[in-house]
């Protein structure tokens, strides 16, 4: 029987950290949010409706909107003046990823741990502003996760956030702060996550089952930067029913082997 894509939740495009505040641009921080706005949104959208969800003065959201479509980032509908992103956007998004080693560096591991334990294997990179942002993908019969390519989501969250707070460079006061704004779906406490990041320090690498997605196994190894920094991941997810524990542990030592190839060729130790 084939598995249902199982959907993710991104993150609101709102700040999540109180440090995001300190360097605000108004109106680049506003066109920001309508692009990643409208990304998320299946159909065009009107002023009011883009105001009213950024909580932006009408006027305001008009004049940014226009500018954009002058610089092709988005188009307007001249019978509906409804929005939506238009071609300008590939360009930026085609440089960024021919640019990205990193995808070229673990597509194949990608493809291979797809393909051996059926399961969708994702690289992602940590941003500045504390998010995994997906760069590279691999999906297999019969399990698809929903995600793609620009996906965005908080650092913290599941297999991969544990990773990040484990190997990110963060204090503890800092990750507290970070996990206090996440939403999370069922919330656990901060002192029983705190335990489980040690535990993926000791070991290297996490594993959620069930905790982020009801039935859902997430495997999350890091990649790290020339500081020892995390810089990357490798996440393999798939369904708790069909991976076996030996075939897990079979993926983590794969997974490992290619984040430390990749950390390898990206200057890290």
């Amino acid at each position: 029987m084939k598995a249902k894509p199982v959907p993710v939740k991104p993150e609101p495009d709102r700040p999540a950290t109180p440090e995001r505040r300190i360097r605000q641009v108004p109106a680049v921080e506003r066109a920001v949010a309508i692009l990643r706005l409208l990304g998320r949104s299946d159909q065009p959208m009107g002023v009011n409706q883009v105001a009213r969800s950024l909580e932006l003065i009408p006027s305001t959201c008009l004049h940014i909107l226009r500018i954009l479509v002058d610089e092709e980032l988005v188009a307007v509908d001249p019978v509906t003046k409804h929005y939506r992103l238009d071609v300008g956007i590939l360009p930026l998004a085609r440089n960024v990823m021919r640019r990205n080693r990193f995808n070229e560096l673990i597509q194949p591991s990608l493809d291979s741990v797809a393909e051996r334990f059926a399961v969708t294997a994702v690289g992602v990179q940590v941003t500045t502003a504390r998010h995994m942002v997906v760069v590279a993908i691999s999906r297999a019969e019969p399990f698809r996760f929903q995600v793609d390519i620009g996906s965005r989501f908080p650092a913290l969250l599941s297999a991969t956030g544990r990773c990040y707070a484990a190997f990110g460079g963060q204090t503890w006061p800092e990750l507290e702060v970070q996990f206090k704004a996440v939403r999370w779906e069922n919330p656990p406490s901060f002192a029983a996550w705190r335990a489980e990041v040690e535990e993926v320090r000791q070991r290297g690498y996490s594993i959620d089952e069930g905790s982020y997605l009801g039935g859902v196994t997430v495997v999350s190894t890091p990649v790290f930067n020339a500081r020892e920094v995390m810089s990357h991941a490798i996440v393999a997810v798939g369904m708790q029913s069909q991976l076996r524990h030996t075939m897990v542990q079979d993926m983590i030592a794969e997974m490992r082997q290619a984040a430390a190839f990749a950390t390898t060729q990206l200057g890290g130790a």
